[in-house]
């Protein structure tokens, strides 16, 4: 049985890191709110319906979230978990309450989102603070194994997804983690030390890049060495991999000159109005390699993260929910001789709202993308 697990963001209530940054009372819906079209037949701005602009601290909400993945046949969540290490979190009321109060009772694991916040993470241009760097991450062994007890409780709670009997962890940068092979056997000594048999590691990569994985060379755009890409998390002491294809999609839609000029566009003053067609996009975004048994493909629904930071973003435009269901169905065809434990997709994601890159219901589409995954779920099962 196909297992979805969708990527979830918790930024959506005030904290007082964000008042300060960015203004008093920032949320993702701030830049939801405020976009506009940039091009002719760009959608903007993209209003939630069933949930409205809804605030996570609501215990209600959170529960509608819930039932609505449970529409879409999704296993559970996986929350975006935000350490920066010596103990300093941001973001983290949602999943507290929700592990702390047992509802909703809906499976869930976690993503260590393991990246620097700068002034320009929620949105483009200067904040209230002109710091460049706004929370870095910091690493350290100590740090590493406060870190552990600190989402032990989590792993612990019977709802935690779990992968061969361990639970799921994945991580957002994996190769940004000094000496993660330390930090990985770390964690495992400590959870069997803890009663658990293990942590099952995932880490993200695309899978294509302006510069190769294994030499460090750069290249015009390296689209032909997935294996490269997946391999190199595996060799860091991962045990799957959570695969990307929309940098490679967009470079083989355009050309690799057109997205030289495009990033080289991105470093300077003129202007760009790269986008890409979403059904073209995705005949490109998987890989022969995603049917490897320790790779987990992701489901992209939508992409437009312009309402974060305007048009040099090459959005992808022209989706739909049908569209997105043929992709899903491809997706569940790439998965289905994996055993049963690994036939996982991560849906990237529930509510990024502000990247274009939700199922949750909207007003344009209603509860489409979500009848996607349902609908594309029941013809496998048929």
């Amino acid at each position: 049985m196909p297992r979805i697990i969708g990527l979830y963001l918790p930024q959506y209530h005030p904290i007082p890191e964000n008042d300060e940054w960015w203004g008093p009372g920032f949320t993702e819906w701030t830049n939801v709110a405020k976009a506009k079209p940039l091009f002719k037949g760009h959608v903007q701005p993209r209003i939630p319906a069933d949930l409205g602009f809804y605030d996570l601290r609501l215990p209600e909400v959170r529960e509608q979230q819930a039932e609505l993945a449970r529409e879409a046949g999704l296993e559970g969540f996986c929350y975006y978990h935000y350490w920066f290490g010596n103990g300093r979190q941001l973001l983290e009321r949602p999943f507290n309450e929700v592990l702390a109060s047992g509802k909703p009772d809906f499976p869930f694991c976690l993503c260590w989102a393991n990246h620097d916040w700068t002034n320009k993470t929620w949105k483009k241009g200067a904040s209230l603070r002109q710091d460049s760097m706004i929370m870095q991450m910091q690493y350290s062994r100590e740090d590493h194994i406060a870190h552990f007890h600190a989402v032990l409780p989590a792993f612990l709670d019977k709802r935690y997804i779990t992968v061969d009997g361990k639970p799921l962890f994945a991580i957002w940068a994996p190769r940004d983690v000094p000496e993660v092979k330390m930090f990985i056997e770390l964690w495992q000594q400590l959870a069997r030390e803890n009663g658990l048999p293990g942590i099952h590691f995932v880490g993200y990569t695309t899978n294509a890049a302006g510069k190769s994985v294994t030499d460090g060379k750069t290249t015009l755009w390296d689209t032909d060495h997935a294996a490269d890409f997946y391999n190199n998390i595996l060799d860091l002491g991962f045990d799957a991999v959570m695969s990307n294809g929309l940098a490679r999609a967009q470079s083989l839609c355009h050309g690799k000159w057109s997205m030289l000029k495009y990033y080289l566009g991105g470093l300077t003053f003129l202007p760009s109005t790269l986008r890409t067609d979403y059904e073209k996009a995705m005949k490109y975004y998987y890989v022969e390699e995603d049917k490897w048994e320790n790779v987990y493909p992701t489901l992209l629904p939508q992409w437009d993260r312009t309402p974060r930071a305007g048009i040099k973003t090459d959005p992808l435009v022209n989706a739909t929910p049908e569209k997105f269901q043929r992709s899903v169905e491809e997706a569940l065809d790439i998965v289905k001789d994996k055993d049963d434990e690994h036939q996982i997709l991560f849906l990237k994601a529930w509510n990024e709202w502000g990247e274009g890159n939700y199922v949750e219901p909207d007003l344009q589409f209603g509860h489409g993308w979500i009848q996607a995954i349902r609908k594309a779920l029941d013809s496998v099962s048929k």
